[in-house]
């Protein structure tokens, strides 16, 4: 339909003629996101004429004709500057139901206008800066705090609410005031996480531990998508928690925590959706202080121990350290822990691995979580270290070649991505608890030459952090294929030009330094 024949009927129709034009335009623009410059005025000219259209008394039906048609016409960034007024603002404010002086939203008829006029704010608030300058001065973020606590327990209004998250997401990311403001002035952090407690219908058993429903169904679509969008509003209230975080704070990142928990442990509608879901849950849980943690991992209820001994008691033989992980009825168990949730990391960035690309943005957060994790909670990383590099029995192939865990991460550690092959590097040594001859028997040499040489290591030992003494056990096939590694050393060359083992090399620069003497 011809903008200019809309405009027409825009400006001198009446609202059944408004409708059913607008209609047609957008079944006809629906998915059209670049449009000609030619057009560029009539476009213009029509968003000014649909403007005037919402302050008059009109049907639902025409509202949302408009508000569609408003909001196609927004994706446009040049026809915005006329048209992002504060007075047209505050025409969406009053549609939204986002003035202070509306109550609540009782009238299912409305959620349609609302819906829309939400998705027009997301629009024209990420493609006009002066839309965002008015957004701080009409105190947008403080009204859409107001609506989400309106509609927060409400699913049969879920539409509203992952848009009001978008709209709250996107301010955060465009104003670091904002940030501040939605985390200290409205309570963002405690607000966002009832919502995503609500989305997910947690039903907690205790301070930070919720009940999993292993055989329940996967969550709905639209709850789907409203969590996301409020865990990457909460990523950007908590960004830089982990600098400014105080003693008081702990209760509330531990509750979030423990909801991210039960976030990796559940499913979305589709494959693509959980991963979407758990991607966004990594972020967060980067953002958490690490002391806080500690509740992605819980002690095991008294029948779960139970089922725990019977299903050591079914392993033949010797419980060796090999079998201290065990599952039982979908949990994963070790040492007496439910470590369900650091499965699912583990999993999560295999399947990163996996993919081969975007290794920056989509492996290197889990990565460093699961570093982080490994380095201040004991039990996660004894978890991971028996997971990722268990005793070691394949003596025979090079470290980086192979389909396991281990072998996928040595082969990162000469990634190309200098990013990538460091975080990849500390994870293994985190995990070999900063010792070079844990690290060289699971990685080889020549892999581990480049994080050795950045931490002054390369003749040995181990780095800054302490970690508990507990015995790391070598295999028969280990103990026998050892003294073959001594064919393969470290070298460097000693001052007269010669090579030598690099740790003799470097003793007789040693020497030299210190018999020399500056007279000058």
């Amino acid at each position: 339909m011809d903008e200019e024949h809309a405009l027409y009927i825009v400006r001198a129709g009446e609202a059944g003629a408004i409708e059913r034009v607008l209609r047609d335009y957008s079944d006809k623009h629906r998915a059209t996101f670049k449009f000609e410059s030619t057009d560029e005025d009539k476009r213009k000219r029509l968003c000014e004429g649909i403007f005037k259209v919402l302050v008059k008394d009109i049907p639902t039906t025409c509202q949302v004709s408009c508000l569609e048609v408003l909001r196609i016409l927004s994706r446009d960034k040049k026809i915005l500057v006329p048209v992002t007024t504060k007075e047209n603002m505050q025409i969406l404010l009053r549609l939204a139901k986002l003035n202070e002086s509306d109550d609540s939203l009782e009238k299912v008829s409305e959620f349609p206008v609302i819906v829309e006029s939400l998705k027009c704010l997301c629009n024209i608030v990420f493609n006009s800066q002066m839309a965002q300058q008015l957004s701080l001065e009409l105190n947008l973020a403080a009204k859409l705090c107001n609506l989400l606590r309106k509609c927060k327990d409400r699913k049969f209004i879920n539409d509203i609410k992952c848009f009001d998250l978008r709209l709250l997401f996107l301010l955060s990311l465009l104003h670091t005031d904002i940030r501040s403001q939605l985390r200290y002035e409205l309570q963002g952090l405690p607000l966002l996480t009832q919502i995503l407690e609500s989305a997910f219908s947690i039903k907690w058993t205790d301070e930070y531990e919720s009940a999993i429903d292993h055989n329940g169904p996967p969550l709905s679509p639209q709850e789907t998508d409203c969590a996301i969008e409020a865990l990457k509003a909460l990523f950007n209230v908590t960004v830089d928690s982990w600098k400014v975080h105080k003693e008081s704070d702990s209760h509330q990142f531990r509750v979030m925590a423990a909801v991210l928990r039960h976030c990796l442990l559940i499913v979305g509608p589709t494959e693509d959706k959980t991963e979407e879901l758990h991607s966004n849950a990594v972020n967060l849980l980067s953002n958490v202080p690490v002391s806080c943690l500690d509740v992605l991992i819980c002690p095991l209820t008294h029948e779960e121990t139970a089922q725990e001994a019977t299903t050591l008691d079914e392993l033949p033989g010797d419980k060796t350290a090999e079998q201290e992980t065990v599952l039982k009825n979908n949990t994963m168990v070790y040492n007496g822990m439910n470590m369900e949730a650091i499965h699912v990391l583990l999993s999560f960035m295999e399947k990163r691995i996996d993919k081969g690309s975007s290794y920056r943005e989509g492996l290197t957060p889990v990565l460093s979580l699961l570093t982080e994790c490994s380095r201040a909670h004991r039990n996660i990383r004894k978890f991971l270290k028996d997971q990722v590099l268990p005793p070691l029995r394949d003596v025979t192939n090079r470290p980086e070649v192979g389909s396991t865990m281990r072998n996928k991460l040595v082969r990162l550690m000469t990634h190309v991505d200098l990013g990538v092959k460091q975080i990849a590097a500390e994870f293994l040594f985190v995990l070999c608890k900063e010792r070079v001859d844990s690290l060289l028997k699971y990685t080889g040499y020549g892999n581990a030459a480049g994080l050795l040489a950045a931490r002054g290591l390369l003749t040995g030992g181990r780095g800054d952090n302490w970690y508990s003494e507990d015995e790391d056990t070598d295999t028969e096939e280990y103990k026998n294929a050892k003294p073959k590694e001594e064919l393969l050393k470290p070298m460097g060359l000693k001052p007269d030009g010669t090579i030598t083992p690099l740790e003799e090399a470097l003793n007789q620069y040693s020497v030299i330094e210190e018999t020399s003497s500056d007279t000058d």
